[in-house]
């Protein structure tokens, strides 16, 4: 049998890499990001500010913005295309919202799927006149007199409709106040170094205004988490496996899945190398007996992304996994709910559906099979590390899907592979 072995470097946090090229396009300074994840969603965020002439240029790994502020802008003479970054769409349209010409964003198909409303009811209550293809992309935005700030209390545990939100604020008349009561990540509070106030009810508000003054934004950007996962469940699952992950995000909004592995027994240790802008540093994993837990509501959003390959994990675990409280995974680049349970069968393993979740059994055995993607990079990543334990070949009807957020993701699983 392969065991996974060895270390490895990740490319930087696909969430940050977003926000380091967005925010820096209007900071009116050059910024540098070494570690920039060059995958397919990030490089969307990268061709739409293109399009208004935010120059930047590349050196391996490193990205170079040259930022201009929004009055500097030039209009687009095309649509912009998003393909199928649902985090460009909502976190530019609050720029968009804020622009002095008309602008239009659409995606691919699966993008045109996705929820848009959640980012257009507040934008509009700010007075952006955006118009939607009822509440789907394509959106086309309207210039406005002004923005006005809000108290916006959000509906959902949402960073992109947070974040959104709290950039269109920073172009806004007054003073604009985002409501989480439950935590969700926070990198955009973090590189904008945007005032924090914890409420008595234990909500948290966050504020953003014109007055808020970007700080220098140049970092090496840590390595993914979300990719992180699929390598710790792969070490967690075979036999003899150790593995040394080096310089990644430990940000405490996007790390709640090593909360959860470690109740369920994993051999993780954490060795912290520093803490701002992001935290970052090494995580050792070792091969564990694994036993399944009850998952919180509250963790829900801090794992959102990490709940496939939990998937995988769960199945094989001692006892009972039950899931609740996730219907948002329905709204992602595949209903995932679906697509997991679906697939888990096509692959031998008992599974339930529910409307917000999944329940399965623990301890089975993965028989091999034929996995259908839905073109979400998750679930072909979450299949490709079942692979490695079947008793017969699991196959990807799309492994090429990975490119969204992990272009390098089958070279770095053969490196660690040792047979």
């Amino acid at each position: 049998m392969v065991k996974i072995y060895g270390e490895i470097s990740l490319p930087g946090d696909k969430s940050i890499s977003h926000r380091s090229a967005l925010f820096a396009s209007f900071s009116d300074a050059v910024s540098e990001f070494e570690n920039f994840n060059f995958n397919n969603d990030c490089s969307a965020t990268l061709n739409c500010i293109k399009q208004f002439g935010i120059n930047w240029e590349t050196h391996g790994d490193k990205l170079v913005i040259y930022g201009k502020p929004l009055e500097k802008w030039r209009e687009s003479s095309e649509i912009l295309n998003a393909e199928n970054s649902g985090t460009t769409t909502r976190l530019i349209s609050a720029i968009l919202a804020s622009l002095n010409f008309p602008t239009e964003i659409n995606g691919d198909s699966s993008l045109q799927k996705r929820p848009m409303k959640r980012i257009i009811e507040p934008l509009t209550l700010m007075g952006a006149n955006i118009h939607s293809k009822n509440g789907y992309l394509p959106m086309k935005f309207i210039p406005s007199q002004s923005l006005q700030g809000i108290r916006y209390e959000l509906p959902m545990a949402s960073a992109q409709v947070k974040s959104a939100v709290l950039l269109a604020g920073m172009f806004a008349k007054g003073q604009t106040e985002v409501i989480e009561k439950t935590p969700t990540r926070d990198h955009t509070e973090r590189m904008l170094d945007l005032p924090i106030k914890k409420n008595p009810d234990g909500s948290r508000s966050v504020f953003s205004s014109k007055e808020v003054k970007i700080p220098p934004l140049s970092m090496s950007i840590p390595g993914d988490f979300s990719s992180a996962a699929f390598f710790i469940a792969a070490a967690l699952l075979i036999p003899d496996s150790e593995l040394l992950i080096a310089n990644v995000s430990l940000n405490p909004t996007r790390t709640g899945l090593i909360t959860v592995l470690k109740q369920m027994g994993a051999e993780l240790h954490i060795d912290t190398l520093r803490e701002k802008p992001e935290p970052i540093g090494n995580i050792t994993v070792k091969y564990s007996h694994l036993h399944n837990v009850s998952i919180d509501a509250h963790i829900i959003p801090n794992i959102i992304d990490e709940i496939p390959i939990l998937a995988i994990l769960a199945a094989t675990a001692e006892g009972k996994f039950e899931l609740h409280n996730a219907r948002e995974l329905r709204y992602k680049e595949s209903d995932r709910i679906s697509a997991m349970v679906n697939n888990l069968k096509n692959t031998g393993i008992l599974a339930e559906e529910f409307e917000d979740g999944f329940k399965l059994s623990g301890g089975q055995h993965f028989s091999g099979g034929k996995v259908q993607t839905f073109g979400d990079h998750r679930i072909a990543m979450s299949f490709a590390i079942a692979n490695l334990i079947a008793d017969g070949e699991i196959v990807l009807d799309d492994p090429a899907c990975t490119n969204v957020s992990f272009p390098q993701f089958w070279s770095v699983l053969e490196k660690v592979t040792i047979d």
